[in-house]
């Protein structure tokens, strides 16, 4: 009998969407059948999974990623009959042709294995359908090509989460196969310290909270995801919160990530009923909260202007370097849009009465 979990994408459709916020790394769990004989865990783990080179199912094992009966082992491993195995492999890049451009990037980190880059809004991450120019993958393929450099299984860029086009912030990327599983491993096991900014709908009772809710995709349209707080569909989900600041009608919260499921934090906040300030997917892009006055009206107005997107940063991100083994923390400020709304937010909640 052999049993397969897949948990890195719930669905081929999730491979072409560019709003994405999830981590890219497949799980994969195998019952080696009673009558199975001796057999080197590499090849078995080939053969029963698609696409899979002998390579990465190596890589993956001395990456401590392959574990029989909860115990990392070698690729040289031999099954035995009724052995448990759980594999971790980091997604395969897209089929997609990446040519590289001469695009200006903010990286914040850079070494041999991986660079950590503060992406802009407005950036797509990866090429795809709609989206095969412009892209930070394309900006990072130039850049590793700087020095006469050739792109190579050793040099380029290889994904391990992705965060939402209009999303800005910290982004970490790895320039090896290795890297990129030892990471991913990282990711599943949840010890990625991600934190992120947003401005969001509403005034909150707690300082502090957590939102939990399986995130599924929506059953009537496939490009928005939902919340079962049933369990009845989706992968589990949890999203912890504390207040920065309040403005009254809006709210400028910390979010911390203990899942990477696609749109979490926009999705559990709109469960919630906080929506992210200008979202347009979750209804945010709409008065929630405010005066009926006119010059309300216009003070939003003119908040969507200077933040045509949602309001959201993934302002800090902490992880164990795959080589050295230290711990690493990168924090970055809060672009400029942002900045600007939250000054006009300060300001307009020192100055008016805010009446509910």
């Amino acid at each position: 009998m052999i049993e397969e979990n897949q948990q890195s994408v719930e669905d081929e459709n999730s491979l072409i969407i560019e709003d994405e916020e999830q981590d890219l790394y497949e799980h994969y769990r195998f019952v080696v059948d009673k009558g199975q004989g001796l057999l080197r865990i590499d090849k078995y783990l080939v053969i029963r999974i698609e696409n899979a080179t002998r390579n990465k199912i190596q890589n993956a094992a001395h990456a401590g990623n392959i574990l029989v009966n909860d115990k990392p082992i070698k690729p040289n491993y031999r099954i035995k009959p009724l052995d448990v195995i759980s594999i971790v492999l980091a997604y395969p890049p897209r089929e997609t042709e990446v040519l590289p451009e001469d695009i200006p990037l903010n990286i914040v980190y850079e070494d041999n294995d991986l660079l950590l880059v503060n992406k802009t809004p407005e950036m797509v991450v990866h090429p795809g359908y709609g989206n095969y120019t412009g892209t930070l993958v394309n900006a990072l393929s130039f850049h590793l090509m700087k020095n006469g450099k050739e792109l190579s299984e050793n040099n380029k860029p290889y994904l391990v989460h992705r965060i939402d086009k209009n999303t800005s912030g910290i982004l970490l990327v790895s320039k090896n196969e290795m890297t990129q599983i030892h990471l991913a491993r990282q990711f599943f096991d949840h010890s990625i310290k991600r934190k992120y900014h947003a401005l969001v709908w509403g005034d909150f009772k707690e300082d502090s909270g957590t939102i939990e809710g399986n995130i599924g995709r929506h059953p009537r349209d496939r490009k928005v995801m939902t919340v079962f707080p049933d369990g009845s569909s989706g992968k589990t989900a949890i999203t912890h919160y504390k207040v920065i600041e309040r403005f009254g009608y809006i709210t400028l919260i910390e979010c911390e990530l203990e899942t990477g499921r696609t749109h979490q934090i926009r999705a559990h906040l709109k469960f919630i009923g906080h929506p992210v300030f200008n979202d347009e997917t979750y209804g945010g892009n709409q008065i929630l909260k405010g005066t009926t006055y006119t010059k309300y009206k216009q003070f939003i107005d003119n908040c969507f202007k200077i933040i045509p997107r949602h309001a959201l940063h993934a302002k800090s991100l902490g992880f164990i370097h795959p080589t050295t083994g230290k711990n690493f923390f990168f924090d970055s400020e809060l672009p400029e849009d942002m900045t600007q709304v939250i000054q006009k937010w300060r300001k307009y909640s020192s100055f008016n009465q805010l009446e509910e």
